[in-house]
């Protein structure tokens, strides 16, 4: 049986999954998709706090229209995937655990985060325009 926790989670995994992202779920999950994956692929450390609903998602729905799009859209959920979201993070170098945050991976090494700190108290707008020069920077470097 659900409580209204689960209900809230679920609502947010579906609004995720809606835009063209993979649930990665288990620690195995994020292996099978960072290890030997070709090309850019981003992660999204989702969690339930204001700013991701109210700004990193947003942000993110909105960069995905842009002409730069990472190859390969997956998502991890801090706190219902806790252990999956650690082992998204191992693959993150000695960045600092920060969600929400988005994670850039190329050829399957990490490549750049946006913290946290760069999202919380920035609007949606803002945030969209530093995912998009984001995705950008990792075509040009092909």
């Amino acid at each position: 049986m659900f409580d209204t926790f689960d209900l809230f989670v679920e609502d947010i995994r579906k609004k995720v999954t809606s835009i063209g992202l993979k649930e990665l779920r288990t620690p195995e999950d994020v292996d099978r998709a960072i290890e030997g994956s070709k090309g850019t692929l981003l992660i999204f450390v989702n969690s339930t706090c204001g700013c991701a609903g109210g700004i990193a998602r947003p942000a993110l729905e909105e960069a995905l229209k842009g002409d730069a799009v990472p190859d390969i859209l997956a998502t991890v959920f801090a706190g219902p995937d806790r252990e999956a979201t650690e082992r998204a993070r191992s693959y993150f170098g000695n960045e600092p655990p920060s969600s929400p945050s988005f994670a850039m991976m190329k050829d399957g090494r990490f490549v750049g985060i946006i913290h946290r700190k760069d999202i919380e108290g920035r609007n949606p707008e803002v945030v969209a325009g530093a995912l998009q020069r984001f995705f950008e920077a990792q075509q040009q470097t092909n």
